[in-house]
């Protein structure tokens, strides 16, 4: 389980996280949704250790606060970056082998080269061609599956449809099915809400880099106050 508690982040002198404060459970997934400028994407950097941050963030028992990224990564957390990273001059084949590496949180292999091309057939179209010549979205399609390839515990994923052509949100879309029935916790920043209300347990709204609402989807329908303050440009 992740629990965010207290959790302040700061880029310099602005202080932009004010008490962030969720869990994500064990086979759960939790969309977190705002405006641009909420602290959305503030919040997964400071749960990876990639800003200054203050409070508490526990998963799996260790204390992530005052961590590196790599050694938040090795402890079992996941995050696809909104940047789409790929080794551009590495093939996509070598893109997913370095994705690989022992986890503690499975005792077999969960996820293989197989998967990733069955769920993305242009990878597989492309798997010996170099990530750097790929289409933003299969640059977004190979970042989701390296990850994967890691078996994370918990993967953070940073708005994954930004962007993107209608065909490849459709296969963001299938991916984020899978992973809900494989019973993967995940923690999804995602600006489209027919994405995020189809596939969330829970989702938490924020606003001023402070949690503003936390419900079901269901809920979140139903209170239209939330939506026009927080969500609605």
């Amino acid at each position: 389980m992740l629990r965010v508690n207290d959790l302040h982040a700061y880029y310099g002198k602005s202080h932009v996280l004010h008490g962030v404060q969720f869990e994500v459970g064990e086979g759960e997934i939790v969309s977190l949704l705002g405006r641009n400028g909420s602290g959305r994407s503030t919040t997964a950097k400071a749960i990876m250790g990639m800003v200054s941050a203050e409070g508490s963030i526990l998963w799996g028992g260790h204390e992530l606060i005052g961590k590196k990224p790599f050694e938040i990564a090795r402890l079992g957390v996941g995050y696809v970056p909104e940047s789409r990273d790929v080794f551009p001059q590495l093939t996509v084949h070598q893109n997913l082998l370095l994705g690989q590496k022992k986890s503690r949180f499975r005792t077999r292999q969960r996820w293989s080269f197989e998967d990733m091309y069955r769920m993305f057939p242009p990878l597989k179209e492309r798997q010996h061609t170099s990530a750097g010549v790929l289409s933003g979205g299969e640059q977004q399609m190979l970042t989701l599956c390296r990850t994967l390839m890691g078996e994370p515990g918990l993967i953070i994923i940073d708005e994954p449809t930004e962007g993107l052509a209608p065909k490849f949100v459709e296969y963001v879309g299938s991916y984020l099915n899978q992973l809900k029935e494989s019973g993967s916790s995940v923690l999804l920043i995602e600006q489209k809400l027919t994405i995020a209300m189809g596939i969330s347990d829970r989702v938490l709204v924020m606003g001023r880099g402070a949690i503003v609402f936390e419900g079901t989807p269901q809920a979140l329908r139903a209170d239209a106050s939330v939506s026009r303050e927080w969500l609605e440009v």
